[in-house]
């Protein structure tokens, strides 16, 4: 079937792609930074106050963006590996999901599993609605049969054992992106805050590696653009420009040392 979520479609061809975090929790903040030209922004249901109810609002915002000009697409980092969480998610009308924590296989088969209607054999979880804003509340007939297509998996490869098993990871059918968490990376190789440590930087390019070896996608969360143009040259295709409230914290601190220098 054809795939039509342009998240997964970049993903697939590896494209490169540029997003940002959302953690603020504001459809307002959301429909703003979908007019700033990201391929794509990720709802944070994992260290952000978001819930369904917020979730829902954010993609209503972005979706209105785009219907403005905007040509931005969200995805949602769920706060576990749990198919109930998966399943709210994506009847808020999400396609792509990003899975914190991906340790094992087990766990990145479960996450693939918990997107996708069970059909023929495929292993999938997710519980079957249709009357749900995804369905367009029961007026698309054809969305239950299109969505496990569209479904996207990034899987977050952030502590030492996943690192171990990335390689088996990395070529699971399913497994479309490959996002590298370097602060919880830098936490189970005991290096807590120092994402820049040698360790940290050879775990980066192993994983890189395994996913350059099965064609599959790789991401980062870049905490700065020179930051992430280097991740880019190491051939990183998602990156995410790190968040809104760091740009808005950004902006607030930028302004106010130009008005300072202004008045001496």
């Amino acid at each position: 079937m054809e795939i039509s979520n342009p998240i997964k479609k970049a993903l697939l061809a590896r494209t490169p792609s540029e997003g940002c975090w959302l953690t603020l929790a504001s459809p307002t903040v959301a429909e703003t930074v979908a007019h700033c030209g990201f391929d794509w922004l990720v709802v944070d249901m994992e260290h952000a106050p978001n819930d369904v109810v917020s979730l829902s609002a954010q993609l209503q915002a972005i979706d209105a963006a785009r219907a403005n000009g905007a040509s931005t697409y969200p995805a949602v980092r769920v706060s576990a590996n749990d198919p109930i969480l998966v399943k709210r998610a994506m009847d808020c009308g999400v396609e792509t999901v990003v899975f914190p924590n991906i340790d094992t296989v087990e766990d990145a088969q479960r996450a693939i599993a918990a997107m996708r209607f069970p059909s023929n054999g495929n292993g999938g979880t997710r519980g079957v609605a249709g009357l749900v804003r995804a369905g367009t509340y029961g007026q698309n007939p054809e969305y239950v049969s299109r969505a496990n297509a569209q479904s996207c998996a990034i899987l977050q490869i952030e502590s030492a054992e996943a690192v171990r098993n990335v390689k088996e990871i990395a070529a699971l059918p399913g497994a479309d992106c490959l996002f590298i968490g370097t602060a919880d990376m830098a936490a189970s190789l005991g290096r807590l805050g120092d994402t820049g440590h040698p360790a940290v930087l050879e775990a980066v390019s192993v994983v890189i590696a395994a996913c350059e070896a099965e064609n599959k996608a790789v991401g980062i969360f870049a905490g700065s653009a020179e930051e992430a143009a280097a991740y880019r040259k190491q051939g990183v295709q998602f990156i995410a420009l790190h968040s809104d409230v760091m740009w808005l914290a950004h902006g607030v601190r930028q302004a106010r040392a130009q008005f300072s220098a202004a008045c001496r």
